[in-house]
C-alpha cells in the first residue's frame, strides 16, 4: 500500500513542527553509522562548495550579504540531497529530551557526523589545490580565503586574555547555529521544494554576512588557507602583492585551539539548546507529549 502524504498547502503550526521534530531527530540519531558517515561526507562537501560560492562572490567585488546568500546553497543541498550536517545534528537533543534516544546515541551521531563533515570538506580543499582555483581573479580568490581564514583565528589571538577571546569565538558560534538551526527547523515545516529552499536563504545569509562562526564551514576555509599559505606558487604571491610570511599564523594548532573548539561548543549551545530544546520544550513538554 502506498504511504499517504499530507498534501495540504499549509505549513505546520509551531506545535506540530515541534512534535514532528521528535521523529525527525530520532531518525538522525539512530541511522546506521556507515550511512550517517557517508551522508556527513556529502554535507561537508556541500558546505565547502557553498563557501567557494561565497569566496567567488567576494573576489568578484560583491559584498558579504551577496556572499551570504550564495552560501545558503550549502544548507539547501544538505537538506535536499542526503546530507548530515553536524550543526543541524545538534537538534538531536530534541529526541533525547523526548526520551526517544539515549545520550550515547546522540553523542555517537555527533562524532560520526562531525568527522564525516571534516572528510567531505577536506576533499573539496584538495580539489581546490589541485586545480589551483586560488589563482582565480588574478589571485583575488585565494586572497579572500587567506584573509577570511586568518580573521577566524583572531578572536583569541588578539584578545587581551584567553578567556575573553574564547568566549567571543564561542558566542559567535552560538549566534551562527541559532540561525542555521532556525533555518533547518523552518524547513521541517515546509511541504514543497520551494518552501524548504526559501526557509534557508535569509537565516543563512544573515549569519554569513554578520561574520558568525560555523564549525563545519571553517573546516573548509581555514585548511584551504593553510594549504595556500604553504603550497601556493610564487606567481600567486606576486599577483596579490603579498608574502606567505604574512599568514604564518595559519597553522593546524591555531585552528583547533583558537577556533574549532570554542566554535563547536557554541554551535551545540545555539542549535541544540536555544533552538531545538527550547522550541520543543515550550510546544511539547508543557503539553505532555513526551514518551515515558
Amino acid at each position: 500500500m502506498l504511504e499517504q502524504r499530507d498534501t495540504s498547502p499549509c505549513c505546520l503550526s509551531a506545535a506540530e513542527l515541534a512534535k514532528a521534530s521528535e521523529g525527525i531527530t530520532e531518525h538522525k540519531a539512530t541511522k546506521p553509522a556507515w550511512q550517517s558517515f557517508l551522508m556527513a561526507i556529502n554535507a561537508g562537501a556541500f558546505i565547502a562548495l557553498a563557501f567557494m560560492f561565497y569566496t567567488t562572490a567576494l573576489a568578484d567585488g560583491h559584498g558579504k550579504l551577496v556572499g551570504g546568500l550564495c552560501f545558503s546553497l550549502g544548507l539547501i543541498l544538505c537538506i535536499l540531497l542526503s546530507g548530515e550536517l553536524f550543526t543541524s545534528s545538534t537538534l538531536t537533543i530534541v529526541a533525547k529530551a523526548a526520551k526517544l534516544v539515549t545520550w550515547k546515541q546522540v553523542l555517537r551521531n555527533w562524532v560520526i557526523v562531525y568527522f564525516g563533515n571534516l572528510v567531505g570538506a577536506l576533499i573539496i580543499v584538495g580539489l581546490v589545490m589541485l586545480c589551483r582555483q586560488y589563482d582565480a581573479f588574478d589571485g583575488k580568490w585565494g586572497e579572500v580565503i587567506l584573509n577570511t581564514a586568518q580573521h577566524k583565528l583572531h578572536h583569541i589571538r588578539e584578545s587581551e586574555n584567553y578567556f575573553r577571546g574564547f568566549t567571543e569565538a564561542l558566542v559567535m558560534g552560538v549566534f551562527c547555529n541559532i540561525m542555521v538551526c532556525a533555518a533547518v527547523w523552518l524547513s521541517f515545516a515546509g511541504k514543497t521544494l520551494t518552501d524548504k529552499m526559501l526557509a534557508t536563504i535569509l537565516p543563512v545569509g544573515m549569519f554569513v554576512a554578520s561574520g558568525f562562526e560555523h564549525s563545519i564551514a571553517n573546516m573548509f576555509m581555514v585548511p584551504a588557507g593553510i594549504l595556500i599559505q604553504n603550497f601556493a606558487e610564487p606567481d600567486f604571491w606576486q599577483n596579490i602583492g603579498l608574502q606567505n610570511t604574512q599568514y604564518a599564523d595559519l597553522t593546524v594548532q591555531n585552528f583547533i585551539v583558537n577556533n574549532l573548539i570554542p566554535v563547536t561548543i557554541g554551535n551545540i549551545i545555539g542549535g541544540g539548546l536555544m533552538i531545538g530544546f527550547y522550541n520543543w520544550y515550550i510546544n511539547c513538554r508543557t503539553g505532555g507529549h513526551t514518551k515515558a
